[in-house]
């Protein structure tokens, strides 16, 4: 990382009470699916993507939220991986993990959202290829709807090894050459 992107991560983000709301919701949300749905995503966690212009939904997909590069757990999740060949074992130890203290402090998350999609996903293009994505979360009561902004993450990126470590826990035939897309909410 250069010294640039460094000074990027250790500024404080301005205060903005929508995004405050909406990581403690996220993060919230997340706790309450380890510790009650071993893990399993649910509608609290895969919003409905809307490209511009169109009135339903393209798909639903799997968000991650990760933690700012200054706070990473990166390596924690990747030494989890490495330590157990055994599927079942990598996620119950990722579930206990997770579930603890993991999501406690909102403040630690990037707003960033990250999803996972195979090799040349054609779902993965045209949202990349729009720029511009509408994610509507609506569970547990609440609704957020993010106008964001897409990005393709590279395998180097901070926020792309964060995703593939946290995804090899529950998923670990997670092939090469899996694409990541980073979702930066416009909280104007």
């Amino acid at each position: 990382m250069n010294p640039l992107q460094q000074q990027q991560f250790a500024i404080e983000p301005q205060p903005n009470p929508l995004r405050d709301a909406f990581l403690k919701w996220q993060c919230r949300v997340r706790q309450i699916a380890m510790r009650d749905n071993e893990g399993r995503p649910d509608a609290g966690i895969m919003p409905a993507v809307y490209l511009p212009g169109e009135p339903e939904p393209m798909s639903y997909i799997i968000t991650i939220l990760n933690k700012a590069p200054v706070h990473s757990a990166t390596p924690e999740l990747e030494h989890m991986s490495a330590k157990t060949n055994d599927p079942a074992r990598r996620r119950d130890q990722a579930v206990e993990y997770l579930s603890a203290s993991y999501y406690q402090k909102a403040s630690e998350f990037s707003d960033m959202l990250t999803a996972t999609f195979p090799a040349h996903s054609p779902g993965a293009a045209a949202i990349h290829t729009a720029g511009r994505v509408r994610l509507v979360f609506d569970a547990f009561a609440q609704r957020f709807e993010l106008s964001c902004k897409v990005r393709r993450l590279a395998p180097g990126d901070p926020m792309y090894k964060a995703t593939v470590a946290h995804n090899r826990l529950f998923n670990p035939a997670l092939p090469a050459g899996t694409e990541v897309l980073g979702f930066e909410p416009d909280w104007s």
